[in-house]
């Protein structure tokens, strides 16, 4: 049963990547009762496998879920408390799509019962499993560096105005990483983001707007809209030696927004080499931080 809810593939680094929105598939109790558009899972995180295929050369853990969202969003609050208080977003057991329209059939959305149901069959499955890979990883490393694979339309109003910056990154506003961690992401996505600044605009490099659109159309933010959900806030526990960060990526830089949702390998080619650079550097950090932590209590 684990396997149709979670894929986990184990790598022997202190890198954990998981993928909590990639899935597709619904199992049939649930798709019976879906409308056409819930059946086509409009906001699935597309293509967030193939675009970090490169993590295998970094030899890390991936957790990868195999069920839409729209089953039940694992990177939720498991009580269905806003983890957004005041803003527009989803439940639980979604009953929209991030645009505000229904998923499901006359009559045939998920009640509090039928939501208890699937939490306790899809979503803790998933939890069980990522808190094994951090616990494993931790005992081998003596900590745990998480990151949390994530991409959404570029334009939903619905959720947050004009348009998204590619590279967003979240800590929970700095509580799921130490700082070090935070700032050598934000770095290198922001040296990453000037040298593709200046080879569009064939000038000196120069760092380019957080929040707004750039000659190479490269941007990033931290803890803007998407701050890091469930997971990140959950797991993230620097004072134990668990690092969390969830990178949200703007869908626009690497596929078509719109179905078929189609990859678009040259976006993905300009983007995968800033992502490495990213999990390098968070690789980088973890190490530095773990290691003047036993040093220092070596003295």
């Amino acid at each position: 049963m684990m396997d149709d809810i979670v894929r986990v593939r184990r790598g022997g680094s202190p890198l954990i990547l998981s993928m909590p929105h990639s899935g597709t598939e619904i199992p049939p109790e649930v798709a019976k009762r879906l409308n056409e558009t819930g059946l086509s899972v409009p906001d699935t995180d597309w293509w967030i496998p193939r675009l970090y295929d490169f993590a295998d050369g970094l030899d890390a853990t991936v957790v990868e879920a195999r069920l839409s969202r729209y089953v039940i969003d694992v990177n939720r609050d498991p009580s269905g408390a806003s983890l957004y208080p005041g803003r527009a977003t989803t439940e639980l057991c979604p009953t929209t799509t991030f645009d505000g329209e229904p998923i499901y059939q006359d009559a045939m959305a998920p009640g509090v019962l039928e939501t208890g149901i699937r939490r306790d069959r899809y979503f803790w499955p998933y939890h069980i499993a990522l808190r094994s890979e951090i616990d494993r990883v931790h005992e081998a490393h003596g900590y745990a560096l998480l990151y949390d694979c994530h991409s959404i339309r570029s334009v939903v109003p619905r959720l947050f105005a004009g348009t998204l910056p590619v590279f967003n990154i979240g800590t929970n506003d700095g509580q799921s990483c130490a700082p070090e961690i935070e700032a050598a992401i934000s770095d290198a996505v922001a040296e990453a983001c000037a040298e593709a600044c200046a080879a569009a605009s064939d000038g000196p490099a120069h760092q380019p707007p957080r929040d707004e659109g750039s000659e190479s159309d490269l941007t990033y933010i931290v803890n803007g809209r998407f701050k890091g959900g469930w997971i990140t806030r959950h797991f993230g526990e620097p004072d134990s030696r668990v690092h969390a960060v969830q990178m949200e990526l703007a869908q626009t830089a690497y596929m078509l927004e719109a179905a078929p949702w189609t990859f678009n390998e040259d976006g993905a080619a300009r983007m995968r080499p800033v992502l490495r650079r990213v999990l390098d550097a968070l690789i980088e950090a973890g190490a530095r931080i773990a290691g003047a932590r036993i040093e220092g209590e070596n003295r």
